[in-house]
C-alpha cells in the first residue's frame, strides 16, 4: 500500500511539473493586483488613446465644415490629411470594444469596410437616410470618408466637382456633414462616459476573475482585436485565405486612398503590442501589463518566457509586413504571398496570445471562433 502511495504521490509530481514547464505556474494568479493593472489601462492607455481620436475626429470635423462651405481642391487636402489623422488614431482605439463603445457599436460605426460606395450613392440621390440603423454601418464612417474625399475622381479637380458643379452637390456636401458629425457624436459619448459617466472607476473596481470581471473582457478585446480585426480582416480575407484561395483587393482597408493600407495595418500592430506592454499613450513610460501578468505567473513556452516569445514574435511581425507594398491591394494583386507570408508569420502570435497566454492567466474566450487557430 505504501509503495502505490508513493507511485501515486510520484505520478501526480511529474504532472505537475510538466505542466508548470510548459504553461508556466499560474497558481499565483490570483494574488496579481488587478486594480493596479486596470488602473494602468484606463489612466495611461485606454483614455488618452480616446482622447487623442477625440482631438482628431474634432480636427476633422472643423475641416469637413470648411470643405463643405468652400469646396476647393486646397480645403479637400486639408480635409483629407485631417481623415488620415483620424484613420490613424482610430487604430489605438479599435482594440477596446467594451463599455459605452460597445453599447452605441462604435467600432462598426467608425471603421466599417469595405464601405458600400453604391449604398453611399443611393443615400446621397434620395438625400434621406438614417445613419444609425445597422444597414447604414458599410455606409458611413471612416471608409466612407475614404470614397467621398479620394474616390470619386482621377484627380482632386474632379473630386471638387461632385461638391460644386454636380447636380447633387448639395447633396454630397451634407452627406460628409453628416458622416464626420456622427463620428464625433459616438466617440463623445464613449470619452463621456469614461471620464464623467463614472464608468472608469467602475472600470477600475472590477477586479474579479469572473468572464465579467475587467481584465477578462478587456484581454479577450485585445485578443480578439489581433486575431479577427488585424489578421483576418487586414490580410486574411482579401489575400483569399477565408475564401478558397479567391483574393479580394478591394476589400483591403482605405482602398480609395490605396497607399496607406501598409501603413494602417502596422500602426494597429503597434498598437496592439504597446497595449500588451502595457506603453503608456504616446510615451515611453510602461506599467503594468499582460506582459507583466504572465512574468508574474511564470507563464513559459518552451523552456522561454511567454512575455518574450509573444515580443519576439511581434518584431517577426514588423519584419514581414515592412516587405509589403504601401497598397496591400498592390501588393495582393502583384505578389500575394507576401501578404500570405505576414499572415502566417502573425497566426503564430495568434496562438502565443490566444492560446498559451490566456490559460497561463486562466481566461476563458468570450468571443465566437468560427475559424480555427
Amino acid at each position: 500500500m505504501k509503495k502505490i502511495i508513493f507511485l501515486l504521490g510520484l505520478i501526480i509530481t511529474i504532472i505537475a511539473c510538466s505542466s508548470g514547464d510548459n504553461n508556466g505556474d499560474n497558481s499565483s494568479g490570483n494574488n496579481y493586483d488587478r486594480a493596479v493593472l486596470l488602473t494602468n489601462w484606463a489612466d495611461n492607455i485606454i483614455i488618452p488613446s480616446y482622447e487623442n481620436y477625440q482631438t482628431k475626429v474634432t480636427t476633422l470635423s472643423t475641416d469637413a465644415a470648411t470643405f463643405t462651405t468652400t469646396p476647393t481642391a486646397a480645403n479637400l487636402q486639408t480635409l483629407r490629411t485631417s481623415w488620415y489623422e483620424a484613420y490613424k488614431a482610430y487604430q489605438y482605439v479599435g482594440i477596446y470594444g467594451f463599455g459605452k463603445a460597445l453599447d452605441i457599436n462604435f467600432k462598426e460605426i467608425a471603421n466599417t469596410y469595405p464601405t458600400s460606395a453604391t449604398g453611399i450613392e443611393e443615400n446621397i440621390t434620395s438625400g434621406t437616410y438614417n445613419l444609425i440603423l445597422q444597414a447604414q454601418y458599410s455606409k458611413q464612417g471612416l471608409p466612407a470618408l475614404d470614397y467621398l474625399l479620394n474616390g470619386l475622381g482621377a484627380d482632386d479637380a474632379t473630386i471638387v466637382t461632385f461638391y460644386t458643379t454636380n447636380a447633387k452637390a448639395t447633396n454630397y456636401k451634407k452627406y460628409i456633414t453628416d458622416v464626420t458629425a456622427r463620428l464625433k457624436s459616438t466617440i463623445d459619448l464613449v470619452v463621456t462616459d469614461w471620464k464623467t459617466g463614472g464608468y472608469r472607476n467602475a472600470y477600475v473596481a472590477n477586479t474579479g476573475t469572473s468572464v465579467s470581471g475587467a481584465v477578462n473582457i478587456t484581454t479577450n478585446n485585445f485578443v480578439k482585436n489581433l486575431e479577427k480585426d488585424i489578421r483576418t480582416i487586414k490580410l486574411g480575407i482579401p489575400a483569399g485565405l477565408f475564401s478558397n484561395g479567391v483574393k479580394y483587393p478591394e476589400k483591403t482597408e482605405a482602398i480609395y486612398k490605396a497607399n496607406v493600407s501598409k501603413e494602417l495595418l502596422n500602426i494597429s500592430l503597434k498598437a496592439s503590442q504597446d497595449f500588451f506592454n502595457g506603453k503608456h499613450f504616446n510615451s515611453a513610460t510602461t506599467g503594468e501589463s499582460l506582459k507583466t501578468y504572465l512574468d508574474f505567473v511564470n507563464a513559459v513556452r518552451d523552456g522561454k518566457n511567454l512575455s518574450e516569445l509573444i515580443n519576439t514574435q511581434y518584431a517577426a511581425v514588423f519584419t514581414s509586413t515592412n516587405d509589403l507594398n504601401a497598397s496591400l491591394a498592390n501588393q495582393i494583386n502583384t505578389d500575394n504571398s507576401k501578404v500570405t507570408a505576414a499572415y502566417d508569420v502573425l497566426q503564430k502570435n495568434v496562438i502565443y496570445t490566444k492560446l498559451d497566454m490566456m490559460q497561463a492567466l486562466n481566461i476563458t474566450i468570450d468571443y465566437v471562433d468560427g475559424d480555427g487557430d
